[in-house]
């Protein structure tokens, strides 16, 4: 039953945070889509935050009891949340639309010139893409080729830099590497710089850009996740002389720090950044697909981590696991750099009022 329980409750909240992420990107201006987005991952946080504190005094069934009042809270609000309008108009209901982007942008705003752009593109869109909008014909479209590519991509990449580790491996991990220090207050203290983080995201990710925060938080992670490796290579080996141990002073300070390090270069960039460009870069009609497409993809990359990361860890060492991790950032880095367009302040497929005149230069 809680197998069954952890399944279905896994599932659902994958679905919930695809559809969000598309929802906000969808009906926000480009001025603070990214903060917007940010706020996801800051709410998020405080969310596990407020389990974790307050599951330290109720059980477990209690603690489940008391959390299952937010998927009720959530169902309740969604009856005075309106369809975003770019799904409204491609489905046609023009009025619905037009009454949706009003309560959006406040009943004063002159919605005409934004509502017009959006209908001109959605209709623009579906000339110039015939009738090649099937699911599975959509996946080979030169549309959808690019962004399936980015996307999965920093999936990728977010999912195997050790960021897992972090969240369920974080006092075990700390076991190893601390000597005096308590493993249990570094893995709070961890989830503290996470959440300041991303709130340190959000002021900056509509002002700096999204790929000079992913550079940042690629060089970063690198440097964390290398030294956190190397600092447990010199415990393993010192850690073998009972002498050595006695007489060297402790630093379990530098650990904590690798680990703080990564966990705010973590939360800067590319965690909020890669769910950010799931809905910047896929066109309207193929968002959904693309979306499930790239999340499914991102929770599949988590299980095999999580899953194999103790293997790893067996043949190679925990020193060994983080160097991985750690050359693997390295490689998210250059990937970004080659790959990953700046989103900074552009419209959306169907916001932008040369989108028309580009379909016709592709074309």
């Amino acid at each position: 039953m809680i197998s069954a329980a952890s399944f279905c409750g896994g599932m659902l909240i994958c679905c919930i945070i695809m559809t969000t992420q598309v929802y906000v990107t969808e009906i926000a201006v480009p001025e603070i889509r990214g903060c917007l987005s940010s706020v996801l991952k800051i709410l998020s946080q405080i969310g596990i935050l407020i389990s974790f504190s307050i599951g330290a005094y109720l059980n477990w069934y209690q603690l489940a009891l008391m959390v299952a009042a937010a998927p009720i809270l959530l169902f309740f609000a969604l009856f005075f949340i309106p369809e975003t309008p770019s799904s409204l108009l491609l489905r046609g209901k023009d009025q619905e639309a037009e009454e949706s982007l009003q309560w959006l942008r406040g009943p004063e705003a002159d919605i005409r010139q934004e509502l017009a752009t959006i209908r001109t593109n959605i209709l623009a869109s579906k000339l110039f893409n015939g009738d090649n909008t099937g699911k599975f014909k959509a996946l080979l479209s030169k549309r959808m080729t690019r962004p399936v590519l980015i996307t999965c991509g920093l999936m990728f990449f977010q999912r195997f830099t050790g960021a897992n580790l972090f969240n369920f491996y974080a006092v075990k991990m700390f076991k190893k590497t601390f000597r005096t220090m308590n493993p249990h207050g570094g893995a709070i203290a961890t989830s503290v710089a996470q959440l300041l983080a991303s709130c340190l995201s959000g002021m900056l990710i509509d002002n700096v850009g999204r790929l000079p925060l992913l550079m940042i938080s690629g060089v970063m992670m690198s440097i964390a996740l290398a030294g956190f490796g190397s600092y447990a290579y010199y415990e393993e080996v010192f850690r073998n002389s009972s002498d050595l141990m006695q007489s060297e002073p402790t630093y379990d300070w530098i650990p904590l720090l690798c680990v703080l390090t990564f966990t705010i270069a973590f939360s800067l960039g590319i965690s909020p950044i890669s769910s950010l460009l799931i809905g910047e870069l896929f066109p309207l009609e193929y968002r959904s697909t693309g979306s499930a497409l790239a999340t499914s993809f991102s929770h599949l990359c988590g299980f095999v981590n999580v899953k194999t990361a103790t293997d790893f860890q067996d043949y190679i060492g925990l020193y060994g696991l983080f160097w991985m991790y750690a050359g693997i950032s390295v490689l998210c880095l250059l990937f970004v750099v080659l790959f990953v367009p700046e989103t900074k302040g552009r419209e959306i497929d169907e916001m932008d009022p040369k989108y028309v005149e580009s379909l016709c230069i592709n074309r």
